[in-house]
C-alpha cells in the first residue's frame, strides 16, 4: 500500500468524522504503514512512535488506535497469545480479513485473498444470519 495515499485517505476519514490528523496520530498512523505485515501490539507501536515522536504517551497511542478501529481504518486483531493486534485495512475493503496463525512459532501470515468471501454471500443470501467479527 503506498503510504502517502494511506495517509491521506485516514486523514480524510479522520476530517469527516471530526477528528484533526495531529503529529501523534500522523506518526501512529506512519509507523502502522510502514509495519503493516508485522500485525503490532500497541506496546510495539508505541515503541516505534516513540522513536520519532518523542512527545508521546502510551495513552495517545491507545487512543488513537481506538479512533481508527472505529473508524474501520484498522481491524483490531486477537490472536491466541492474548495480545490485541492492529493492522491497517486495506482501500475499498469491506471486512476484515483472514490470517494464518502458526501455532508452534507465533508467524502470522495474511491470506492474500478473501476465501471466505463467496461462503458470507451465500450464508447471508439464503438465510437470516449476518456474519460478523467478534474480537
Amino acid at each position: 500500500m503506498e503510504i502517502t495515499a494511506a495517509l491521506k485517505r485516514t486523514k480524510q476519514q479522520l476530517h469527516q468524522s471530526g477528528f484533526k490528523l495531529t503529529p501523534q496520530r500522523e506518526a501512529t498512523v506512519q509507523v502502522l504503514l510502514e509495519n503493516e505485515k508485522d500485525h503490532l501490539s500497541a506496546e510495539e507501536i508505541y515503541f516505534l512512535v516513540k522513536r520519532k515522536n518523542a512527545d508521546i504517551g502510551l495513552a495517545t497511542v491507545y487512543r488513537t488506535l481506538e479512533i481508527l478501529v472505529e473508524l474501520k481504518v484498522v481491524d483490531k486483531i486477537s490472536f491466541n497469545d492474548g495480545v490485541s493486534r492492529y493492522d491497517f485495512r486495506k482501500s475499498g475493503e469491506k471486512h476484515f480479513h483472514h490470517h494464518l496463525l502458526c501455532i508452534e512459532c507465533g508467524n502470522i501470515e495474511e491470506v492474500p485473498e478473501d476465501l471466505l468471501g463467496k461462503v458470507e454471500q451465500v450464508i447471508e443470501k439464503n438465510t437470516c444470519l449476518q456474519l460478523k467479527i467478534i474480537d
